[in-house]
């Protein structure tokens, strides 16, 4: 079972390296790796179990952030409208973003990181991903292909961060004029124009 004392801290070499392939199909190492990112998170979702372990809330956690460098990560998180995405990912790509970009009001938040930080990260409103997910009644790599809008794209793209060795605490801006709050961006047409990233332009 992941605890906090498992998580490594900002300053942490390995949080800055990227993280290697995960081979398929997959070992029984890294099914049990895959399985223990999840019920981290869900786990920390608890309030018993964040008591009683002394866990940070989390909607995710990259298998780097217990000092495995490979490129996995879990997610559980609702969106606004109550839909559940629960995720263990392996060897994502992002492979189509909006133009739009928006950010999380509040600012980010992350495990690895300790201290307060002040400043906006800003994402993607929506995305396209390929790549592929631990199904957990088979516990085999099935290919997936996702189209996250929001919340979970945030998220997403936070933990997809981690796989390249880059923290959202690099991204730190004091105002975002191009970009909406990810509030104001929930209320506006279920409509997002999503483009591939050989032909994007920031």
């Amino acid at each position: 079972m992941i605890k906090m004392q498992h998580i490594i801290r900002e300053g942490h070499p390995s949080l800055t390296k990227v993280s290697e392939p995960v081979l398929l199909p997959l070992s029984k190492e890294n099914i049990e790796l895959g399985k223990s990112l999840l019920t981290y998170v869900q786990m920390s979702q608890d309030e018993e179990m964040v008591k009683k372990y002394k866990l940070r809330p989390s909607v995710g956690l990259a298998a780097v952030q217990i000092n495995q460098l490979k490129r996995m990560f879990a997610m559980h998180v609702e969106d606004f409208d109550g839909t559940l995405h629960s995720y263990i990912m392996i060897n994502p790509v992002i492979v189509g973003t909006s133009k739009e970009e928006t950010y999380l009001p509040g600012g980010e938040g992350c495990l690895s990181v300790d201290r307060p930080t002040e400043g906006l990260t800003p994402r993607h409103y929506a995305i396209l991903v390929e790549g592929y997910h631990l199904d957990l009644e088979s516990l085999t790599a099935k290919p997936i292909k996702l189209t996250l809008e929001g919340y979970p794209a945030i998220v997403f793209q936070h933990e997809y961060d981690h796989l390249n060795g880059i923290m959202f605490t690099t991204k730190l801006y004091p105002t975002l004029p191009k970009a909406f709050p990810l509030y104001e961006t929930e209320s506006e047409s279920d409509e997002t124009d999503l483009e591939s990233d050989s032909t994007k332009t920031e």
